[in-house]
């Protein structure tokens, strides 16, 4: 009986994991919307599902992103299939992108894949994101960049992303958009913000037309040590705050 209970609790405590997880991705998408970050019904954020291996959260393929609720969100395996109860179509040229990077980093909990206009036109740019800004410097020699294959992904496409993001947290799609991996949903949207606003600054610096001030390799290495500090997954503070926002904003993303 002890063994039964156990079990028992195990099932009742994955459940109660599934449906926070859920809240926090439904948030995420309707901060995105917030933000005007969403491409109409493109681009996608995925997230593993806690207790369930090869088990991940996404949009449903049709829904905007300020429509996306707790409930609504999709349950598929690594292929694409719809596992849960909800039988609503998934976007599968979207989800590869996403199953190869969940696939090939066990730390990701979540994978964010925006078409941001700050972040397409700094992939645009042959140098990419330039240390400019304390934003830009929170990637500090871990930004990937992957070229633009166009829109299907095929199985040696999703190799050679995978190759080029490694073990990094952020990287910017060549011509097509900007991607994080998080090991919480929160980290994955606080890093995109950081990331979005380094591009952001860095193009409201360059259309100045005047020289820009480059730190030193030295002094960029120090702020991003700084920056990253001990390591931890980032975004455990900001959460909370912007989760009071969106409950003030679209309270609807809880249902």
């Amino acid at each position: 009986m002890t063994g039964v209970r156990v079990a028992c609790y195990a099932r009742v405590m994955d459940k109660l994991s599934e449906w926070q997880t859920r809240v926090d991705l439904a948030a995420c998408y309707q901060l995105c919307a917030l933000y005007g970050w969403a491409d109409g019904i493109y681009t996608h954020i995925s997230a593993a599902v806690p207790g369930e291996p090869g088990h991940y959260l996404i949009n449903a393929f049709g829904m905007c992103f300020d429509e996306v609720t707790a409930s609504n969100l999709v349950k598929v395996d690594s292929a694409g299939n719809v596992v849960g109860a909800l039988p609503a179509p998934v976007n599968q040229s979207g989800f590869r992108l996403h199953a190869a990077v969940h696939e090939a980093r066990p730390d990701a909990a979540c994978v964010m894949h925006l078409h941001n206009v700050a972040g397409i036109a700094v992939g645009m740019q042959e140098d990419g994101l330039l240390p400019l800004s304390p934003y830009a410097l929170r990637f500090y020699g871990e930004l990937a960049y992957h070229d633009y294959e166009g829109i299907a992904m095929t199985p040696q496409e999703q190799a050679r992303l995978v190759d080029n993001l490694g073990n990094r947290p952020a990287m910017l799609l060549r011509n097509h958009g900007s991607l994080t991996v998080g090991r919480t949903i929160a980290e994955a949207f606080v890093l995109m913000e950081t990331l979005d606003r380094a591009c952001a600054v860095q193009l409201r610096a360059q259309a100045a037309g005047v020289p820009l001030v480059h730190p030193s390799d030295a002094m960029c290495a120090t702020a991003h040590a700084q920056l990253v500090g001990d390591g931890a997954p980032e975004g455990v503070l900001e959460w909370p705050s912007l989760l009071r926002r969106l409950d003030a904003a679209s309270p609807q993303y809880r249902t």
